[in-house]
């Protein structure tokens, strides 16, 4: 079974990158018929908080794509525990103890060699004496990863293709501080393996975190997950922005966004495949596939996904939205769809369909209105009431074009522009309809 997961860490709300990868999971996950898991990575007790993780799910929920189960790494540290102990049996983790000051030392001296800053392995000389004068001192260890250097570290990426490593290139990492609190490498190792996970997409700015961990993988005896790592998003003007680091679904639904368009756009972003609006999710699930990424970076504009959301508003059915806006009726949603930005718009139409309406209308238009108001009461009401209006008054004020309708629209809505007459007239009914004309020819 094809199981994917999305694990963020609770120190905040979700923004466009890390939601393009829970999606991308997600999308994964259903388009195999497979599980979707919520990882929460609070290891950090500091910074992690149960506000942030609620968060986190309601942004999930409103997208979605709510996880099909859901672990935290704060119940998880007894698996991890045994883990250090498996591997320091097998000689694949050490204890170290130089400070962050002692280490930046060491990088500076490397760079001025022309030696790349990685970690000497200096902790490796020190014997079971210099364990118990460090521990007599009060130093407690932090402990490292020891990497194997006898072979290349190889994989074919999902996104990538074939990807390299030469491991005496990387620092052997620390995996557990001095504190006893647990950085990101080995736990998720940990978890990957006791929930079955077979599949690990996520951004390439993990890519050399992933050439570590399949050998973390390797050290506990665990078939490693297959991996693919997406292309990071880029802003508008096409260079890394924090602006799409900062924007997430609390300004999106403060702007209006509906949801089915940020999945729609994230999910293609990168991709061969068009960005298109959709009725579901299920359009998005059909034919996905982690061959249509390729690795260029992803371009994210703003008004690309505000545009994408009106187009998406444009076609929704009555149902899809009549919870969202109670009063709502159907022959005004029919009427009004495609001209709206946002849902919440509707309203504003409804308020002019119920009226009264406030006009500014130009005095010498003043005749022509109490024309209209009087040919309105004499036509016989349907459907088409517009177009028989219309051309009535084009044949009896030898109007046309703007100065034909643009006075009536005014009147009738307040509005210069907006949805088609055609729909409108008849909502606003002919005793207010005409009232309407009336009022605006007396001034």
């Amino acid at each position: 079974m094809v199981i994917t997961r999305f694990a963020p860490s609770p120190t905040g709300r979700l923004h466009a990158g890390n939601i393009r990868t829970a999606l991308v999971n997600w999308l994964l996950a259903r388009s195999h018929g497979g599980r979707f898991l919520l990882r929460l990575d609070d290891t950090d007790a500091a910074r992690s908080t149960d506000a942030a993780a609620a968060g986190i799910r309601e942004d999930l929920d409103w997208l979605g794509l709510a996880p099909d189960d859901e672990v935290r790494q704060s119940d998880r540290f007894a698996l991890y525990d045994a883990a250090l102990e498996t591997l320091a049996a097998a000689g694949r983790v050490y204890r170290a103890y130089e400070t962050p000051e002692e280490l930046e030392l060491k990088r500076r001296v490397q760079q001025g060699r022309g030696l790349p800053p990685i970690y000497d392995r200096a902790a490796l000389a020190l014997s079971d004496a210099d364990h118990a004068r460090m521990a007599t001192e009060g130093r407690a260890p932090h402990w490292r990863f020891r990497l194997d250097h006898a072979a290349p570290i190889q994989w074919t990426d999902g996104v990538r293709g074939p990807c390299q490593f030469d491991p005496a290139m990387l620092s052997d990492p620390v995996i557990r501080r001095a504190d006893c609190s647990w950085l990101y490498l080995l736990p998720s190792v940990v978890d990957d393996i006791d929930m079955r996970i077979s599949h690990v997409v996520r951004g390439e700015d993990h890519v050399s975190n992933s050439a570590v961990q399949l050998q973390m993988f390797a050290a506990l005896g665990a078939e490693p997950p297959a991996l693919a790592h997406l292309a990071l998003l880029t802003g508008a003007d096409a260079a890394l922005s924090k602006r799409i680091g900062s924007a997430g679904v609390g300004e999106w639904q403060a702007d209006g966004i509906e949801a089915l368009a940020v999945v729609a756009l994230l999910a293609r972003l990168g991709t061969s495949q068009p960005v298109e609006p959709i009725a579901s999710l299920d359009a998005l699930v059909e034919g996905f596939s982690l061959a249509h990424f390729g690795r260029a970076p992803a371009r994210f504009d703003p008004a690309d996904l505000a545009a994408l959301s009106a187009r998406i508003l444009h076609g929704l059915p009555f149902e899809t939205v009549a919870a969202r806006l109670p009063g709502l009726t159907e022959p005004l949603w029919l009427a009004v769809r495609g001209n709206l930005e946002r849902l919440e718009d509707a309203a504003r139409w409804q308020a002019v369909i119920d009226g009264p309406v406030r006009t500014d209308i130009d005095v010498a238009e003043r005749e022509y209105l109490g024309l209209a108001a009087d040919t309105l009461g004499q036509l016989p009401w349907r459907d088409e009431i517009w177009a028989d209006l219309i051309a009535e008054l084009k044949g009896t004020s030898g109007r046309k074009g703007k100065a034909l309708f643009l006075p009536l629209r005014l009147a009738l809505t307040g509005e210069a522009h907006g949805p088609e007459m055609a729909a409108l007239l008849p909502l606003i009914g002919q005793t207010a309809a005409t009232e309407r004309l009336r009022a605006a020819a007396s001034g």
